[in-house]
Order: structure tokens, then C-alpha cells, then sequence
């Protein structure tokens, strides 16, 4: 037996790895599944009978992220954590919203090549996407959960990221310890423009923005730009599904984009960067 990165849902308690479950001094008691990941998202506090991506954007996700068009951004997310990890040897780092996996192993492996060794956390409330990363990740720690109350102890982590998922930052600040990262990826101005202009008569920017948290500092904004061209309608179908405006987009608009073989789309994050203080969060 040895002891787990998370720690109990319903009682906060340390976890125990025994294997084939998770289980606290409390008795509380959490099975692995065959994939390897642990499900610690209690029933009463799911607001859906299946929250998260559906099954269907999360393997559009994958098709997607596989082509490598994202990769950029991946590379500037993991060369941002191990410059500011450059001097924590053995880092714990967790992925909130880490959907399939592909941001979070970039992570491990960027870590491992230099000369880390790191303990890499990734939870989803998504179980399609937790279970498709587990499948394929095997050096991830994974768990199906939610951003508001997360499984991990309070100062458990290094660094902790959030690449287009939501922002909680009370939690944020209650797991990350004293002088940890908050690494945030949202996106830039005109960040799938090209998509945006054939799927509305009126697109619009993203709003480029300056927020502060209680507890972290802010301290760099990296932004990352770059184009890809889209060589068929999956790839095209495959990126509007992974991306919010699949649910608010007019019939027509939806049509336009169908209707296309080809699309070249500009494609932007910006990487923000925080660090923990010392001050209590309330």
C-alpha cells in the first residue's frame, strides 16, 4: 500500500492506494477502474447525470489534438512549468480540467527530460475524457472530479494548471502551497477567427483581459500565436466540436462551415502565469 496524491471526497481524509481501490481511515471507499483512474466526484454533487463533455467531443478532442495542431501551445505550457519548477526536483503538479490528457503528459514528459521527477495530477468531471486519458497516459495520475471541490490537500501542489477550463479560484488557492504556480491558458483576441467569421454574421474578439485572484500575484502573460490549415471537413467538424460555439451556433452558420473542405484559422492562447502568497484565502 502507499499513500495517494488525493485525498477523500467526502471527508478530506488521506487516501490510501491499495491497488484495485482508494480507501480512507474513514472507510470511505473508491475502486479503480480498468483504465486505472478513480472516480471521486460523489453523486450528490454531479448537476447532470453526465457532466462534462459527452463522449463525442471528447474523442473529437483527441482526433483533433492529434494532428498536432495544438502543439505549440502544449510546448509553451510545459517550457513555462519547468522554468518556473527549475529548483523543485520532485514537483507535483496538477492539470484541473484535464480532459484527455494531452496538456498534462506534455507536462510529465517535458518534466522528465529535465531532470525532474515529477508527480503529475489530472482531473476531469468528464468520465469519457478521464477514462480515454487513462487508457492512453499510464504515467498520469487521473481522477474523474470537479474543479469547485477538489480531491487534493490543502498546499499538496507545485503548480497547478488550467488550459481553457474553468477557474475556481478559491480552490486554486487552497491547493497550491506558498510560493506555487498558477498557470492559466485562455484564449487570444482572435483566437479561430477565420471559424468565427463563417459561423456568424457579427464574430467578435475575445476580450483581452487582466484579472487578479485572492492569494496569487500575477507575474507574465506569454502569448502564442500561430495558423493551421484545416485539409478536410473532419478535421473542420472535429475542431467546431471541441469548441464552446458548437452549442450557441445558428443553424445557418453551423450549414456555412459544413459546407467547406478546407479552412485555415489563426489559433491563439495566452499563457498567464500567478504565484501563491502567503495570505490566507477566505
Amino acid at each position: 500500500m502507499s499513500a495517494s496524491v488525493f485525498c477523500c471526497p467526502l471527508c478530506g481524509g488521506a487516501l490510501t492506494d491499495r491497488g484495485a481501490a482508494l480507501a480512507c481511515p474513514q472507510g470511505h471507499h473508491f475502486d479503480r477502474a480498468a483504465q486505472g483512474y478513480v472516480n471521486l466526484l460523489p453523486v450528490q454533487r454531479k448537476r447532470a447525470k453526465t457532466p462534462g463533455d459527452s463522449p463525442e467531443m471528447a474523442a473529437a478532442r483527441r482526433r483533433f489534438l492529434d494532428t498536432g495542431a495544438y502543439a505549440p501551445f502544449r510546448d509553451s505550457i510545459a517550457a513555462l512549468l519547468c522554468s518556473y519548477l527549475k529548483d523543485v526536483p520532485s514537483p507535483v503538479v496538477c492539470d484541473a480540467g484535464c480532459g484527455e490528457g494531452y496538456y498534462a503528459e506534455g507536462m510529465r514528459k517535458a518534466l522528465q527530460a529535465a531532470g525532474h521527477t515529477p508527480r503529475v495530477v489530472g482531473f476531469d468531471i468528464a468520465k469519457s475524457a478521464v477514462r480515454a486519458a487513462a487508457g492512453r497516459y499510464k504515467g498520469l495520475e487521473l481522477a474523474v472530479a470537479g474543479s469547485f471541490a477538489i480531491p487534493l490537500a490543502a498546499g499538496s501542489c507545485d503548480a497547478l494548471t488550467a488550459i481553457f477550463s474553468p477557474i475556481a479560484e478559491r480552490e486554486f488557492a487552497r491547493v497550491v502551497r506558498p510560493g506555487g504556480l498558477l498557470l492559466l491558458a485562455v484564449a487570444g483576441e482572435r483566437h479561430l477567427w477565420e471559424l468565427k467569421e463563417i459561423l456568424y454574421e457579427r464574430p467578435y474578439e475575445n476580450r483581452h483581459r487582466k484579472t487578479e485572484y485572492p492569494g496569487f500575484v500575477f507575474e507574465s502573460r506569454t502569448p502564442v500565436r500561430t495558423t493551421v490549415t484545416l485539409a478536410s471537413r473532419e478535421q473542420i467538424a472535429d475542431l467546431f466540436l471541441m469548441t464552446p460555439y458548437f452549442w450557441r451556433t445558428p443553424a445557418a452558420g453551423a450549414a456555412r462551415l459544413a459546407a467547406l473542405d478546407t479552412l485555415t484559422v489563426a489559433l491563439g492562447f495566452d499563457l498567464l502565469c500567478y504565484r501563491r502568497t502567503q495570505e490566507a484565502v477566505r
